[in-house]
């Protein structure tokens, strides 16, 4: 939309250039033409920079997916390395997956198809081997690992 609005004033700052150098030659200088042509060059430079602008702002947004992309992956393989370390069976870092993604007892259930006590037992066997006590301790390990801490 943005790059709409930046075409559209460019084709303004045209129109007013085009305007103002035929008003020069049939007209010759005068005030209001120096107003005119600054007004023109004005518009001109507006566009240059709201064009460098937009670009700018285009550049940054793929830096962000990139980085969003990256972030997503690192966690996944953070995720697959401390199952593996932990040596969860594939029922339990189903399990563990599921909560690391905010499901409650009652969801993971539904989703897996098992009992809930199935999947409280199931729970208490990944907190076991992750040396935590709860959904959020299991979360805050992930947590912990990939955010950088830096001395103040």
């Amino acid at each position: 939309m943005i790059a709409v609005i930046v075409i559209l004033q460019l084709a303004a700052t045209l129109f007013f250039l085009v305007d103002f150098a035929g008003d020069l030659r049939a007209d010759g200088p005068g005030a209001h033409l120096v107003a005119e042509g600054g007004a023109a060059v004005a518009l001109l430079v507006g566009v240059l920079f709201g064009a460098g602008q937009v670009r700018w702002l285009a550049l940054r947004a793929r830096q962000d997916e990139a980085a969003v992309a990256a972030s997503k992956g690192a966690l996944a393989d953070l995720v697959r390395l401390r199952f593996a370390e932990w040596r969860l069976t594939a029922a339990e870092a189903d399990v563990a997956l599921f909560a690391l993604k905010g499901c409650d007892v009652a969801e993971i259930a539904a989703l897996r198809g098992a009992a809930p006590g199935t999947v409280r037992a199931q729970l208490a066997r990944v907190y076991a081997k992750a040396a935590v006590k709860s959904q959020s301790g299991l979360m805050a390990l992930f947590i912990e690992e990939l955010v950088e801490t830096r001395p103040g």
